[in-house]
């Protein structure tokens, strides 16, 4: 049990990553060599994003139908006049009180993208196990403008493996993440992708897991910026110090202090 006295305390950066302190030439001259390497890194994202758009596409037949506060919508219909469509795989399931807050993290940044996304013929749509009801009672109590649906009545988080039956479980039967997963929990994050031709058909043409779901984390790239970096060393797992952002208080939160349900403390991989 984590005590008060016990609670992570802020790094001494000087003392722990001890820094050589030079003047502003020397300075500069380290700074160009980094940057000669940030460039070699950029380009290796260019192709590497390269390759993702060059992945086979696989055609959808399964007619998906999501609850909406709206109403009954196809997989079709979450397109929204796009041929693009990127969906967050959040991880709320029927009966919990609240989000993962991983994945609630993630979706922090999705209202600010969304009206780039949308004027580069992408849509931008969550989906959850949990009833429609207790999706828009938690995304309401975020203050979140984002479209959410409910696929309760439907296989789709099943079939992008990012739910798992109380069968699969018991079995150690779970994938997740093209792997072998160790598992006691029902759901875990992803992102998945998916294109409309103009014939209407829809294919599947990427997904993402685990550490991939970074890429709707702005906040890393923030903090990946900064001297303390994600100070995350001694967390028992990197994300016990997010939050649900209306949960936040002055101290830094303690390491045990992680929500029932995250995505960052119901599951480890079998293979590294």
């Amino acid at each position: 049990m984590t005590t008060e006295n016990s609670k992570p305390q802020p790094q001494d950066l000087e003392n722990t990553h001890p820094h050589a302190v030079v003047s502003r030439a020397e300075w500069l001259v380290a700074r160009k060599d980094l940057l000669r390497k940030e460039k070699e890194f950029s380009r290796m994202g260019d192709e590497l994003a390269q390759c993702r758009r060059n992945l086979p596409w696989v055609r959808i037949t399964e007619n998906y139908v999501f609850q909406t506060v709206t109403g009954t919508r196809t997989l079709a219909d979450l397109f929204d006049g796009r041929q693009q469509l990127i969906i967050q795989h959040f991880m709320l399931a029927p009966g919990w009180e609240q989000g993962c807050s991983g994945c609630s993290f993630m979706a922090d940044h999705s209202d600010g993208m969304n009206v780039h996304l949308a004027n580069r013929d992408v849509s931008l749509v969550a989906v959850s196990r949990a009833p429609i009801g207790e999706i828009e009672r938690f995304r309401q109590r975020m203050g979140w403008r984002f479209r959410w649906v409910s696929s309760a009545q439907n296989s789709f988080n099943y079939d992008f493996a990012v739910s798992f039956t109380p069968e699969q479980t018991q079995a150690g039967a779970v994938t997740y993440n093209y792997a072998d997963f160790n598992t006691n929990g029902t759901d875990m994050p992803g992102i998945s992708v998916f294109y409309k031709n103009d014939a209407g058909e829809i294919f599947h043409t990427y997904s993402t897991y685990g550490r991939g779901v970074e890429v709707m984390m702005g906040t890393y790239n923030m903090l990946d910026l900064v001297p303390k970096g994600r100070d995350e060393a001694g967390l028992s797992h990197g994300m016990n110090w997010v939050r649900h952002h209306d949960r936040y208080e002055t101290a830094p939160a303690m390491q045990d202090e992680v929500p029932s349900g995250c995505c960052s403390m119901r599951a480890e991989a079998k293979q590294a």
